[in-house]
């Protein structure tokens, strides 16, 4: 064990928790990815070094470093040391074109990029460069895997650069973190316009995904099977994140597909599989199942706004997990409702539960007071999960938050009588996961 400062083992930071938890579980199985083993003592040297790379980079307290890439150990490697050396998690949406991610970065003022070049043919260093978008705050585009263009820099090369930065350097500037620092900007889908950079704070993030973490039953040991793409809130914060909170093993998976899914269940006994539920419903119906042991599955969260009965039944049926919990939530307050162990299979195909800890949920009406029970209207929330506010858009936030603190997420729902939410209808950019 190393003599961490009081600061980091408290764990106020995500960086701050990544390396405590990394000295308590130590020779535990930290990560599987492809033919790569880790154990948390091996990836928190990682982070270390990606820290020290970063610091070695120019990046300070309060800047912004993107990543634009698959699921994959390399993307929780950049990700931890970025956040370790200060800056605010920019991910970008791997599905993106040039000009959608060259806007995350121009209006994030990223300084850094971590991306790669072997993932589907697809090049983003390229696309980028066929944009003809001037990004002047991107000082370096790093190569975490895949060949390195010219003018961006190897993965290798840019570990290689930091070690001048010394451990004691990066555990200095994390401890000079606080819960108050910006964790990570996510911008929404824009569906209903531009994309908004939502503002999260390490306190909050840490604070809500470990109650998601109690929430969801995961354990020491446990093998977490990580379909959900890391640029979203349920693969980033409700996948490898809460690995790192409770000792869990991370399986990445960069692209969805049965066999693979099922070769990796069998092979690596996962225990906890959060996913969609055409993810399930895939697995179902796949001729190999009933030949399949995954009998270690015990775990799932999942969501939409309309789940079909059947299929939670079936699940129930045919797969042997011991909870399946369905929730809402959106980018601007992560997990909002959850549904709970014991709940009946209409309930948990049909609602999204009742409100987490320490979060308030309502129904209203349009000039604010809420409706009957039953009757539909907007969805607002409170509390410490809510977002700081969205990127340099100040009318925007006023918009979205009231004065009261709370937040109007322009969704349709109705609690029930059992005060379950039930969502009816999306009014704006949001989305329903389970354990969001």
């Amino acid at each position: 064990m190393s003599n961490l400062p009081d600061v980091i083992a408290r764990s106020e930071t995500i960086p701050a928790m990544a390396l405590a938890n990394a000295d308590r579980f130590m020779d535990a199985e930290a990560v599987v990815d492809a033919g790569m083993r880790l154990t948390f003592a091996e990836l928190g040297a990682a982070f270390r070094r990606s820290a020290a790379a970063m610091m070695a980079a120019g990046v300070e307290r309060g800047d912004r470093v993107a990543v634009w890439a698959p699921n994959s150990a390399a993307w929780v490697v950049a990700a931890v040391g970025l956040q370790a050396a200060g800056a605010a998690l920019v991910p970008i949406n791997t599905r993106f074109k040039g000009g959608e991610a060259a806007d995350v970065l121009r209006r994030s003022r990223a300084r850094l990029l971590v991306t790669v070049t072997d993932f589907l043919g697809i090049d983003p260093v390229r696309m980028l460069a066929e944009t003809g978008v001037e990004l002047p705050h991107v000082e370096e585009i790093v190569v975490a895997s895949g060949r390195a263009p010219t003018g961006c820099t190897s993965w290798s090369a840019f570990l290689e650069a930091g070690a001048q930065v010394s451990d004691d350097d990066v555990e200095r500037r994390v401890a000079s973190l606080g819960p108050d620092d910006v964790s990570d900007i996510m911008f929404t889908s824009g569906t209903t316009g531009a994309p908004k950079g939502v503002v999260m704070r390490h306190g909050q993030t840490l604070r809500q995904f470990g109650d998601w973490c109690d929430w969801a039953g995961l354990q020491a040991g446990d093998r977490y099977l990580v379909v959900n793409p890391f640029f979203h809130m349920f693969g980033y914060k409700a996948g490898w994140l809460a690995c790192l909170l409770r000792g869990v093993t991370l399986i990445p998976v960069p692209v969805f597909d049965v066999e693979v899914v099922l070769d990796l269940v069998e092979r690596e006994r996962v225990t906890v599989f959060p996913a969609a539920p055409t993810v399930y419903q895939s697995i179902l119906d796949h001729p190999s199942l009933p030949s399949r042991d995954v009998s270690s599955l015990r775990v799932c969260t999942t969501g939409a706004a309309d789940i079909p009965v059947e299929l939670i039944r079936r699940m129930h049926a045919e797969l042997p997990f011991e909870a399946i919990l369905t929730g809402y939530g959106l980018t601007e307050a992560g997990t909002c409702t959850g549904s709970r162990r014991g709940d009946s299979v209409e309930a948990i195909a049909t609602t999204a539960g009742k409100p987490m800890p320490d979060i308030e949920v309502r129904v209203v009406a349009a000039d604010g007071t809420p409706v009957p029970t039953g009757e539909p209207g907007e969805v607002v929330v409170r509390g410490f999960s809510v977002m700081a506010g969205y990127l340099d858009d100040p009318e925007a936030t006023a918009a979205a938050v009231d004065a009261d603190g709370w937040l109007h997420t322009g969704d349709l729902g109705a609690i029930d009588d059992d005060g379950a939410l039930r969502i009816v209808g999306r009014l704006k950019d949001m989305f329903i996961v389970g354990g969001f």
